[in-house]
């Protein structure tokens, strides 16, 4: 009986899926080890992950349904039927946020933290934020009369503010706005109280509009379409073009108001006729303050460091710990797996290599590097230096393009040659190229990745990095920065993969190949997001063989387990921990190379509409460290979840008498082991300490 792998039955819908995710995302506050803090960041991490989903994921669903087009994806979900289904999700998640905030609110003040609107303070307090109000916050904020000479104004988009409601001494209504500008403090802390922002400006109202009295006030939040869309062909000037759709990112249509529970009616439907958005995209939150995000502001205030879990501090390990990096990668390849161990190295190669005066040439891709940026500082000195830089900085870096547009206003200022991407492409590959003069000829050194050139988010993204200096790989990097450079018609590479051209062949190969050992095959892909539905079939083609496959899919995930006839062979796991599971690793038995890492995820994006890069790991040890971290992984049942035929997530947990494992925890303990090796070990050496050290774990 043939099955038709078309059937949209197959398919789990993206934005579903991602919702699922954010939910095992805030499921994480509910962990009984976790310190209040640790809870809060939590809820913060979701609060703004859901900004983004609807501002870019939401926004695009609603464009869609304005076209009229009719379908999106192979589960044949409609636009409608898709933001219906994220709208009964979200209102019916709130009751959820607000319980574990509530939670979280009383552990902090259990602990002598108060988070406290203005009118629960104490006589005593309140004459200390009274005295803030007008030195800090009266001379900064603007009041907003609304009527018919005063027109509503454009709020941009994640504004914060107050609707208000007056009545003059004569008896007349009038509407009004008060803005809070990003500049203020979302809480203002008063000894070891917080106080949400808006309830200190609500009781302060009557002093921004004098001679009227405040009859309701509400607090709102808008959320605006911020995905930009730029004409690459028609486009003299990039940078040009891209400042404008940076302007135009707060003027994109409203797609969210966020209110307070107790929100006057008149006032919601004042808020909602002026910002044109209908009662169902409207959301109310009783109890938590507007803009989960802001709980940043308390999770790092260092007077409360006692009341989150100690930093983990990621090691160097041999030989990186004492040796040059250069003479380091000149002995063996080297893997370093963030954030358990550092992300220093990285940073000394191309410091070491802009001071080195052997250096000829530097050439690197930069996707994500932060706003203070020690490697983009590094460029910068060699080019001063009379070093060859070559740089491409992706410009189209979704929220960081103002970040990036900075650095590559600054490299190109110094002398860099700037890039600033290919048309109709992001460039989302992972490499790093420096070039010497040694012992009278070229020698090419190299660093290969699964995430972005910064320190920063280094330290909390698990990824993988490779240094090498195999000619083989270097021949290719040289080709890769020609054709981001230049013109070339042949897009394709000797030894590694690089889409839009290579990765996905290569991958439906392998899964291809694996497939034909039937029983005694076996696949494990490690990625962000699983949606390609070529991949999908090529999987469940797999499955039907009676091939293993595991997935660790740490987001979106469009395959459905446990199809009768289809999937009963496939497993998808997703690990949502303190660290975000960033690294794209790519497993396969038999394959003479078993193990690959890689940029690109499993999505049409990557796979074929991104300059990605996949690199095979040959060094046998290195390939089996790989399998030991995604073994571990799969092994989890602290902080792993599986899914389930009916797709939803089951939280996995150990069963009687099975010993807990948390495999983010394991690797802290035994890269803190591997660091007190003598620093004479080599890389192998600690590939095969760690395999043994994860073994015994």
């Amino acid at each position: 009986m043939s099955i038709n792998l078309n059937a949209p039955e197959l398919y789990i819908n993206r934005e579903i899926s991602w919702l699922k995710f954010n939910k095992r995302v805030l499921d994480q506050a509910t962990y009984d080890d976790l310190l209040p803090l640790d809870r809060l960041k939590f809820l913060a991490i979701y609060g703004t992950n859901l900004d983004e989903f609807y501002m870019i994921r939401v926004a695009g669903l609603k464009s869609l349904y304005k076209a009229g087009v009719y379908e999106t994806g192979p589960d044949k979900l409609t636009p409608l039927r898709q933001l219906e289904s994220i709208r009964r999700h979200l209102h019916g998640e709130i009751e959820i946020l607000e319980e574990l905030y509530l939670n979280v609110k009383e552990e902090l003040e259990q602990n002598g933290v108060l988070i406290k609107k203005y009118e629960e303070l104490e006589d005593g307090v309140q004459e200390k934020v009274k005295k803030h109000f007008f030195e800090h916050i009266y001379p900064i904020i603007i009041p907003i009369a609304i009527d018919s000479t005063h027109p509503f104004p454009h709020l941009n988009n994640l504004s914060f503010g107050l609707a208000l409601k007056l009545k003059s001494k004569d008896g007349q209504i009038k509407h009004g706005l008060i803005r809070v500008p990003r500049i203020l403090s979302r809480f203002i802390k008063i000894d070891s109280v917080f106080i949400p922002v808006e309830s200190i400006v609500k009781h302060f109202a009557s002093e921004l509009f004098p001679g009227f009295e405040l009859i309701v006030a509400t607090p709102f939040r808008v959320t605006r379409n911020a995905d930009l869309d730029i004409e690459e062909e028609e486009a003299d000037d990039f940078l040009e073009i891209l400042e404008e759709g940076l302007r135009s990112r707060n003027k994109g249509a409203i797609v969210r108001l966020e209110l307070n529970g107790d929100a006057d009616e008149a006032l919601v439907n004042f808020l909602c006729k002026h910002l044109n958005i209908k009662e169902k995209d409207v959301y109310y939150y009783k109890h938590t303050p507007l803009n989960l995000g802001a709980f940043w502001q308390i999770v790092s205030d260092k007077d409360l460091a006692h009341l989150a879990s100690p930093a983990f501090v990621p090691r160097t390990l041999p030989p990186l710990d004492s040796s040059d990096v250069f003479d380091a990668m000149e002995k063996s390849d080297l893997m370093l797996f963030h954030p358990y161990e550092s992300f220093e190295p990285v940073v000394k190669f191309i410091k070491e290599a802009s001071d080195d005066k052997d250096t000829l040439s530097i050439r690197m891709v930069l996707y994500r590097v932060g706003a203070n940026s020690p490697i983009v500082k590094s460029l910068i000195d060699a080019v001063r230096s009379g070093k060859q830089v070559t740089v491409l900085v992706e410009l189209k870096a979704r929220f960081d393009e103002e970040n990036n547009l900075k650095w590559a206003k600054q490299l190109e200022s110094a002398g860099a040659h700037v890039v600033y991407g290919i048309p109709g492409f992001k460039v989302h590959a992972k490499i790093a190229q420096v070039i010497k003069h040694k012992n009278g000829e070229l020698k090419s050194y190299l660093h290969l990745a699964t995430g972005n050139y910064n320190p920063i988010t280094a330290k909390i993204y698990t990824d993988i990095s490779f240094f090498t200096t195999d000619t083989r790989f270097s021949s290719d990097a040289t080709k890769f920065f020609h054709l981001l450079t230049g013109f070339a018609a042949d897009k394709k590479l000797d030894n590694m993969y690089m889409s839009p051209t290579q990765i996905k062949p290569k991958l439906l190969r392998l899964i291809e190949k694996e497939a034909s050992y039937g029983k005694d095959g076996h696949i494990i892909l490690k990625a962000n997001s699983l949606v390609d539905q070529t991949i999908i079939k090529a999987l469940y083609k797999a499955s039907i063989a009676g091939c293993k496959i595991d997935l660790i899919i740490r987001g979106i995930c469009c395959l459905r387990v446990g199809v009768e006839g289809v999937s009963e062979n496939i497993t998808v796991s997703s690990i949502v921990g303190k660290y975000l599971e960033h690294p794209r690793v790519y497993w396969f038995k038999h394959s003479k190379i078993q193990a690959y890492i890689a940029s690109a995820d499993l999505m049409p994006r990557n796979l074929d509409r991104r300059i990605e890069l996949m690199v095979p790991i040959e060094d046998r040890e290195l390939s089996n460290r790989l399998y030991q971290i995604l073994s571990t992984q799969l092994s989890d049942n602290t902080h792993r979840y599986e899914l389930q035929y009916n797709r939803d997530y089951r939280k996995v947990k150990p069963k009687k008498g099975e010993e807990v494992v948390n495999s983010q925890e394991l690797f802290e303990k035994y890269v803190s082991k591997l660091s007190k090796l003598t620093k004479k070990s080599s890389s192998k050496h600690i590939s095969k300490l760690a395999k043994k050290l994860l073994k015994e774990s």
